[in-house]
């Protein structure tokens, strides 16, 4: 009995050892894997502002995004370097700099200097681009996707069927099948639209992104803000 505990204990042993030197001798390699540079795809990330200002709040008139002279409907939340499965993030500390003069470039479709500065540091290091190649190809990214027309402005609450949204994408962007993007929503809303894109941003497919789609029969779209 005693022998078999000792030979028992003795495997354990062995077999942390074991565990313990793959994990030494995978981790690197992990972490290469964040390398930037290294990914299969990108996605661009459409936010329907709306939803984001009226989860602010009050705090929403002290938003850029939220201002209510600018009347926001899709904005970019961010263009995204994907793994198939997964993705990288934060690949450079510190991040490099990203210009004054640049952030303020982006505020059209990126309205919020903040998200500028934190999508850059977060997805923006992991494209291998610097600030301004990777801001460029933001702003080409979001003018590959058309905005169906009844979705540039909303006065009112909508309800709507992801399956609508999706048919209206479609129907806008020749090419874009159902596979290439995923509609996205909250417990009740819609929150994002995110658009499949290969690294010269043509449509592509992307199973790992299309199967996290929103599963609500209907959603609800809030309205645009605005002074009125």
């Amino acid at each position: 009995m005693r022998r078999t505990l000792v030979a028992f204990a003795s495997g354990l042993v062995a077999g942390l050892l074991c565990s313990a030197l793959v994990a030494v001798l995978t981790g690197p390699a992990a972490a290469q894997d964040h390398a930037p540079g290294r990914f299969d795809f990108y996605v661009l990330s459409l936010s329907w502002s709306p939803t984001y200002c009226e989860d602010k709040g009050p705090k929403a008139d002290n938003e850029p995004q939220c201002s209510r002279t600018r009347p926001y409907a899709f904005v970019v939340h961010g263009l995204w370097p994907q793994y198939e499965r997964g993705f990288p993030e934060n690949c450079q500390r510190p991040a490099p700099y990203v210009p004054n003069p640049l952030v303020n470039s982006m505020l059209d479709v990126m309205p919020s200097r903040g998200l500028v500065i934190y999508e850059w540091k977060k997805h923006g290091t992991c494209s291998g681009l610097p600030p301004q190649a990777y801001f460029d190809l933001v702003r080409a990214a979001r003018d590959k996707v058309v905005i169906p027309a009844e979705f540039t402005r909303l006065d009112d609450y909508r309800m709507v069927a992801p399956s609508e949204v999706e048919s209206a994408f479609r129907t806008a962007n020749p090419g874009l099948s159902s596979d290439m993007f995923s509609v996205q929503c909250d417990r009740r809303r819609l929150t994002e639209v995110r658009v499949c894109l290969s690294q010269d941003l043509a449509f592509r497919a992307c199973p790992d992104v299309d199967r996290r789609a929103c599963r609500l029969s209907r959603m609800v779209m809030p309205p645009v803000r605005s002074g009125r």
